[in-house]
């Protein structure tokens, strides 16, 4: 029965027509991943192939939508009113004839907003029911046949409204006449661009009531050949007249079929999407999970971003600060007030104490050209490792993403460095006791230096000579004096070597939360929209994959 291999359904790697609605949300989902990465036109034949789905099946279901579709004289419109038979589409010779589209419908019911989508007139419906009809008619029950403009006219909007109608109709009926069936803009311009909507795709030779039987079964075999060559093998081709022989019996059993199916406008769908997978088939690359920032790429970035920030010279001026700091606290009185007139390393960078919040920039200066050349590079392969192996267009859009807030990167560079805690504003509680030794030792030599200054005053005078205890034969006042100086010297001794342990210690804390804090900028301004990216090229293949129905 040629009924059962014109709708029968190639099966092999495509989706069950009740997955279409999900196969368009899909796309939708498709759409969503790759708005920001792809360039609007070449999104665009998605965007319609979505937008006509959502509109088409939330419009009535119960009819098909078929469309006449051929060349001037090819007799589509003879064809059209035997079909229908009634005298409702002009015929003629003349070019152009079908300037607007017609439209006949078996059982009108909610037919209307279809009707008004596709944009045919009021004027250009008409109705086949009445009760007269019998059930040769009623089998058509569902039905809408329009018959098209022509799509070789010399009239430019005759040629558009026929294009658009051709992508909104669920099933396309291409006639031929035995003339112009080979002709090339017919096969190259439409029939070869429905390759993947065979489905809903029925070529049909007209007018071989002109042509004797042996001459009309050679043209249906060469007409056959040129379909294979445009990809529609197997499409139903039919042989068909307006008058009797052979008459379109043929044809209106296949309408039948499908109107019977209800599944030409999901297949018509199934067609569209195919077409939108085939389109973005080279962005079904490897897993996404393949895909991540690496941490060396990660550390190759903190540690260009730490030079450019200034982290070198901030670690060498808290171990400075350090050693400041730990010198007034546990130096002799006097060199510690001769230390305060020496600037704080740390403060002349405007870097506060504690994390305390700050509000103005640091005073380091910005990043040299070799430094800034190295974040450059650092961007650029990170971007590059991101992207590897990934189809275009990803790999420009990864390393775009790790490029995006470049110009963001010194100022938020600047306030962690100025807001990063460096861990030198505790003074250590041996500090305290080491600088009260110094007090100590300080106030016994001064209490020697006063004692024996007083007997220099008296011996002077010529007054008599201070009694004052001795120890063996040196005098009190002079063992206090030099003991405390000698005193204060050895402690200094001693804590210098824990000074240079402290400073380098308090240096590599600094270093390390300096990194710490570089890696969250690296992390947030670079990272973060690499992954976005790389999250992007998931969605959209785990969503094409959906389209795809495999």
């Amino acid at each position: 029965m040629i009924l059962d291999t014109a709708w029968r359904r190639d099966t092999t790697g495509r989706s069950e027509l009740s997955d279409v609605p999900n196969r368009v949300e899909a796309l939708r989902r498709f759409l969503r991943a790759v708005d920001d990465h792809l360039p609007e036109e070449r999104l665009a034949p998605a965007r319609t192939v979505v937008d006509r789905a959502g509109q088409r099946m939330g419009l009535s279901r119960e009819h098909t939508v078929v469309a006449l579709a051929g060349a001037t004289g090819s007799g589509k419109s003879s064809l059209f009113n035997a079909l229908a038979r009634l005298q409702l589409s002009q015929v003629g010779v003349r070019r152009p004839t079908t300037g607007v589209a017609h439209a006949c419908v078996w059982g009108a019911e909610h037919s209307g907003e279809l009707l008004e989508w596709l944009g045919v007139p009021p004027s250009r419906r008409f109705r086949r029911e009445s009760a007269l009809d019998g059930d040769d008619e009623r089998k058509l029950r569902g039905l809408v046949l329009l018959d098209l403009p022509d799509f070789d006219s010399v009239e430019e909007a005759h040629r558009v409204e026929s294009d658009r109608l051709l992508s909104l109709v669920d099933l396309v009926i291409w006639v031929l006449d035995p003339q112009k069936y080979a002709d090339r803009v017919v096969h190259e311009r439409y029939l070869s661009h429905f390759a993947r909507h065979r489905d809903v795709t029925v070529v049909v030779l007209n007018q071989t009531d002109r042509l004797e039987p042996a001459d009309a079964e050679r043209c249906l075999e060469d007409l056959k050949r040129l379909l294979t060559t445009d990809g529609l093998d197997g499409v139903p081709v039919l042989a068909t007249s307006a008058v009797d022989r052979p008459g379109p019996r043929q044809l209106r059993d296949l309408l039948e079929g499908a109107v019977a199916k209800r599944r030409a406008a999901l297949e018509r769908l199934g067609g569209d999407l195919d077409d939108v997978v085939a389109a973005f088939e080279p962005l079904l690359g490897p897993e996404a999970a393949e895909h991540s920032v690496d941490r060396e790429s990660i550390e190759t970035l903190t540690t260009a971003l730490a030079g450019a920030a200034g982290v070198p010279m901030v670690t060498d001026a808290t171990r400075r600060a350090y050693r400041r700091r730990a010198l007034a606290e546990m130096g002799w009185p006097v060199s510690r007030w001769l230390g305060r007139l020496r600037p704080d390393p740390l403060r002349r960078l405007r870097l506060g104490d504690a994390g305390a919040a700050v509000t103005e920039a640091t005073s380091l200066p910005p990043a040299a050209p070799a430094e800034r050349a190295a974040v450059g590079l650092a961007l650029r392969a990170l971007g590059d490792r991101a992207g590897a192996g990934l189809p275009e267009p990803w790999p420009g859009a990864i390393l775009d993403a790790a490029r995006s807030r470049a110009d963001d990167l010194p100022d938020e560079l600047d306030v962690v460095i100025a807001r990063t805690d460096l861990g030198v504003s505790r003074r250590p509680a041996w500090w305290r006791f080491v600088g009260v030794l110094q007090w100590a030792a300080t106030l016994v030599a001064l209490v020697g230096l006063a004692w024996l200054a007083v007997r220099y005053v008296f011996f002077a005078l010529g007054l008599p000579e201070l009694p004052g205890p001795n120890v063996g034969r040196v005098p009190l006042a002079t063992v206090l004096l030099f003991g405390g100086l000698l005193a204060g010297v050895l402690v200094s001794a001693v804590v210098r070597p824990l000074i240079g342990l402290g400073s380098r210690r308090a240096a590599a804390r600094a270093a390390t939360r300096l990194h710490a804090a570089v890696r969250e900028v690296g992390r947030e301004l670079v990272v973060a929209p690499v992954r976005d990216v790389l999250h992007a090229y998931a969605d959209a293949r785990t969503a094409l994959r959906a389209v795809r129905g495999r």
